[in-house]
């Protein structure tokens, strides 16, 4: 066939209806026949680039600010995410190619593209969509206007206000204020990431020789960008009130022009760990690197004069005509967050409150009940994450019987109780042994600092393997029972994070299983000494070693057991789709007729819907008001399924270069609340997105009675909690425990 493939156009943003649970005859490969058409797997138009598929994602997220149906507060809400997507976006993929381009690098990704290239096609996409990113600002504040919240210009304000601003501005901030000259006889400033800058212009009186200034913004730490205006809801941006009272800096002077400008920086400054001698400190010194690292992207206001705008990209080292982006309104879009919190419950999706698992709602020993029940799945936000892992660790380190606490830390928070129960766990003579991840991005800083206070209270901290990231999830648990050591074990799809646990869709497993056990005790070896024989897990899957070539596998398995009378059928709920060798699998896949599923919440670069390529897999997107990141991994098997979760997405970086743990989910209750997911989600009119083979998507035409399949979810998790507590006030006590084991959750 033709090197050039051909396909059809489709709509952004465009709904139709969508009849997704229609079996799909198997139009190529069933019973062993031979593909209708045959396509070259290494043929460069056949996969999306990485870079543009997630620059369509936030386009969704984006979507959602625009979406009426959604609560005024939230839709500014998603329109600050998009802005703080976006500058992680320049910081570490930009970067990083700009990195490979200034190295002379010309190595072609598998959609063909170069390191400049891609560069030059994200441009092409970021303008455009900064431009909508305005419009639906607009929208935003004249909706909010109505309700009586707003964002004004310090000069719209009436006299005795702006007098007020500028006493607070005097009293609180105008002390942190520090203004530097630009001129010969002083360096070019350093200008920090993401920072807001004033470029002044100005002269002494009578004097014609022009003088330039530059004067941070001193957001943070305690400062917010948006300023209240008294007790009132309207909000006058700091910058503005600084642009507007000039003269507490520059006293007697004249004030030519007050322009703004903003900078972010390269976050790639990852240095080789095998030559360290310290990896805490080579981490630290990363971080500093950081701070001075390369500016890929500078912001200036609309009708900047033309000459300090050459000026300021020059000394920053951009391309004024590429790297330079006009802003025209409010620069720094993911500050609206703080408007975006405003408590006005009218403004904001219905609350949401975690309910705790139904069989964790007993008081006893928690160590009881999950060996009584053998597993139990934790879905969060929906269910606790307080009440269940929280817990979890807690009673571990109060628990008399408890000998040993092992587990792995990727992102947590700063009042973190997981921390203190680690520290109450050490006080109370337990051996607690943490893996710290120092290398998780943006949260290097704060990981030392927990690295450092467990260290402290006697902690044994390890920072993995040299050459990995250590980002898996899981919590190991060696108590003294009846009969002996039994090892407890959570094993996780999201961080130990309650913050984030609140936000982000996640499962969890908690488990006895003694063969678990004794495979996360092998991976805590690995994790602390670096070295090991040859790997002997019993159900785990973990990469880097096993991972990818078990999914490759289990891919082949479904290609060789499917027929007619029993399809073969794959599904994976991941946050992305990048690794070349799946894609691939999955290619291959469809072709012999296996129904391939995918809920990819984000870059993706399989295309789906060609005929005889890819037109047996669908690939389906969730946007809502939590951040889908559960991983879930689904196999047929002719009939003997497995299912998995776990913490591994489908990127090379995953599957190659990172310590990840996925484990089967066996208990067939359980198995029935991850269908239950799989099922809500693939499901049409209930908000998915489904993607198309140019890498557009369209989202699924709302149902009369529209439910978001987030929405959904939350009430089978309420309404299996409530069929759990009808079941246990109509048995008695001891015939009730054993019901509730037995018993599916409702779903």
């Amino acid at each position: 066939m033709s090197d050039t493939l051909e396909i059809p156009e489709a709509g952004a943003g465009v709904e139709r209806p969508v009849h997704v649970n229609e079996p799909r005859p198997p139009a190529v490969g069933a019973d062993g026949l031979e593909p209708l058409l045959h396509y070259d797997l290494d043929a460069p138009d056949l996969y999306l680039n990485r870079e543009l598929t997630w620059l369509e994602f936030n386009g969704r997220v984006l979507h959602e600010a625009q979406d009426s149906r959604n609560p005024l507060l939230e839709r500014l809400k998603f329109l600050a995410i998009t802005a703080s997507n976006l500058d992680e976006f320049f910081m570490k993929r930009i970067g990083g190619l700009k990195q490979q381009a200034h190295a002379g690098l010309q190595e072609l990704t598998v959609d063909g593209r170069t390191p400049q290239q891609q560069i030059t096609a994200c441009y092409e996409r970021v303008r455009p969509f900064e431009h909508t990113q305005r419009q639906v600002l607009a929208e935003l504040l004249e909706l909010l206007e109505r309700a009586d919240i707003r964002v004004l210009a310090y000069d719209r304000l009436p006299a005795a206000e702006r007098q007020a601003l500028r006493d607070h501005y005097l009293k609180n901030i105008f002390p942190l204020v520090t203004p530097q000259a630009m001129d010969p006889a002083h360096p070019f400033p350093f200008v920090s990431n993401l920072s807001l800058n004033l470029l002044v212009s100005l002269r002494y009186p009578n004097d014609a020789e022009p003088l330039v200034a530059r004067v941070k913004v001193p957001v943070g730490a305690g400062i917010p960008r948006l300023l209240r205006v008294g007790d009132t809801s309207r909000f006058v941006s700091l910058e503005d009130v600084m642009a507007h009272n000039l003269d507490l800096l520059f006293p007697n002077m004249a004030i030519d022009s007050c322009e703004l400008f903003r900078v972010t920086r390269n976050a790639n400054t990852e240095r080789d760990e095998e030559e360290a001698d310290d990896l805490l400190a080579l981490i630290e010194s990363e971080l500093r690197d950081r701070r001075f690292a390369p500016i890929v992207r500078l912001e200036v206001s609309a009708g900047m004069n033309p000459a300090r705008r050459g000026i300021l990209a020059s000394e920053l080292g951009l391309n004024e005509r590429t790297d330079v982006f006009e802003v025209n309104g409010m620069m720094g879009l993911r500050d609206l967050m703080e408007v975006a919190t405003l408590d006005v419950p009218a403004l904001h999706d219905p609350p949401h409150r975690p309910i705790d698992h139904p069989r964790l709602r007993e008081s006893r020993n928690i160590f009881h009940i999950i060996r009584d029940a053998g597993a139990l799945l934790l879905q969060h936000p929906y269910e606790s994450f307080s009440t269940s892992v929280e817990r979890f660790l807690r009673e571990a380190s109060e628990d008399p019987k408890v000998r040993a606490i092992k587990m792995t830390l990727y992102r947590t928070s700063r009042d973190s109780k997981i921390l203190n129960y680690l520290c109450d766990a050490a006080r109370n003579g337990k051996q607690v042994a943490v893996v710290v991840e120092l290398k998780a991005r943006f949260d290097e800083a704060a990981n030392i600092q927990f690295a450092n206070r467990l260290e402290d209270f006697g902690i044994h901290v390890t920072y993995g393997v040299v050459g990995l990231k250590t980002h898996c999830k899981v919590i190991l648990v060696v108590r003294q029972d009846y009969n002996g050591l039994r090892r407890y074990a959570h094993i996780g799809t999201g961080n130990y994070h309650a913050g984030t646990a609140r936000l982000y869709t996640d499962v969890g497993l908690l488990t006895n299983d003694a063969e678990i056990g004794s495979d996360l005790t092998e991976l805590f070896n690995y994790l602390t000494i670096g070295y090991r024989p040859k790997p002997t897990y019993r159900k785990l899957l973990l990469a880097p070693k096993l991972l990818k070539n078990a999914l490759l596998a289990k891919i082949e398995r479904e290609m060789a057991l499917h027929r007619s009378a029993t399809p073969g059928r794959i599904q994976f709920k991941i946050n992305a789709l990048e690794d070349v060798d799946i894609t691939k699998a999955l290619y291959r896949a469809s072709q012999a007729g296996v129904q391939v599923d995918l809920i990819v919440r984000d870059t993706c670069r399989l295309r789906p819907g060609i005929p005889g390529l890819s037109d047996n897999i669908r690939v389906v997107s969730i946007i809502g008001r939590f951040l889908e990141h559960g991983r879930i991994y689904y196999f047929r098997n002719g009939g003997r399924e497995e299912y998995f979760i776990g913490s591994a997405d489908c990127m090379k970086r995953n599957l190659e270069s990172r310590v990840e743990v996925v484990a089967p989910i066996e208990d067939p209750r359980l198995r029935r609340e991850l269908r239950a997911v799989l099922d809500t989600q693939l499901t049409p009119g209930q908000g998915g997105w489904e993607m198309q083979a140019d890498g557009s998507y369209i989202r699924h035409a709302a149902t009369e009675g529209f439910k978001s399949c987030q929405q959904v979810l939350i009430e089978l998790v309420e309404k299996s909690q409530g069929e759990v507590g009808s079941l246990r006030k109509r048995r008695p006590k001891g015939v009730a425990r054993r019901a509730a084991r037995s018993s599916p959750r409702a779903r």
